[in-house]
């Protein structure tokens, strides 16, 4: 009789906490889903992914959008959803209101994932990645769903149709937005000016402000970096106070060691230095 050959399994480590960003694609590798990986990688997370959109871009500007059908942008969060238990979900570039509706909807079947919603309108270079009435469409179906909104001045700008300036407009602008839906509001205050960037986040258990040292770059990807990097903080079990500080403070370290790949003046963050620190 032939002997029987016993093979061992290997030993398999326990999966890291999973977290889905729902984004589009930057080919210069800067911002969008490639920032997100790279944050989410930086906190040992395990990263699962939706494309909206591909962009064809460079340190110096967007040349090209194309948006992904819905049909197939569902698809990718439906099979994510259907296999792996998401944690945490980051929202970041949608586009389109028709896309921000069928999200909203899908979202709706999870109540317990936390969503960070990062209300990607407009490029660093200040190319438009919106289309159509998103604004109205994002404040009106995602906004009631996201556990974090995190805009910048001019995103809250556009969401609330007024100007912000002082810290007291930023505390009111972060009530308002909260009284549209969102459960809490990190209002990110990197485009004022002033030698620190003094960012709010104003919650159901307060108000809290995070103060850093600004740095003198141009800097592609933060906004992406820190929602991908709260949301990997949530989907460790982290508070949301907590979350956001680490958060923050990885975004502040990676912009500090921000280098330039292209030929303009645009620095890129450097995550890896930032999650070595």
């Amino acid at each position: 009789m032939k002997p029987t050959t016993r093979h061992n399994s290997p030993h398999l480590s326990s999966p890291p906490p999973i977290v889905l960003s729902i984004a589009g694609s930057d080919s210069g590798g800067g911002a969008g889903i490639q920032a997100d990986l790279h944050s989410l990688a930086a906190f040992g997370v395990h990263a699962v992914t939706a494309l909206t959109a591909v962009t064809a871009q460079n340190s110096r500007g967007v040349c090209a959008i194309q948006m992904m059908s819905k049909a197939i942008v569902l698809s990718q969060i439906q099979a994510v959803l259907a296999d792996f238990p998401v944690a945490a979900i980051k929202i970041g570039m949608l586009g389109t209101p028709t896309l921000a509706l069928a999200i909203a909807r899908i979202l709706a079947k999870h109540p317990e994932i936390p969503v960070v919603l990062d209300p990607v309108l407009v490029a660093t270079s200040g190319a438009s990645l919106a289309r159509g009435k998103l604004v109205h469409a994002m404040a009106r179906h995602l906004l009631p769903r996201a556990d974090l909104l995190t805009p910048n001045i001019p995103e809250a700008e556009a969401l609330l149709n007024r100007r912000l300036r002082t810290r007291r407009q930023m505390r009111e602008g972060a009530q308002s937005l909260r009284a549209m839906g969102a459960r809490a509001v990190l209002l990110k205050a990197g485009h004022l000016s002033g030698p620190t960037v003094d960012d709010l986040l104003l919650s159901a258990k307060g108000e809290f402000w995070f103060s850093h040292s600004r740095i003198a770059v141009e800097g592609h990807g933060t906004g992406c970096s820190l929602s991908a990097a709260i949301a990997a903080g949530l989907a460790r079990k982290l508070s949301l106070e907590a979350a956001v500080a680490g958060a923050s403070d990885f975004v502040h370290r990676a912009l500090r060691h921000a280098y330039r790949p292209g030929k303009s003046s645009l620095a890129f963050l450097n995550h890896q230095k930032a999650g070595a620190e």
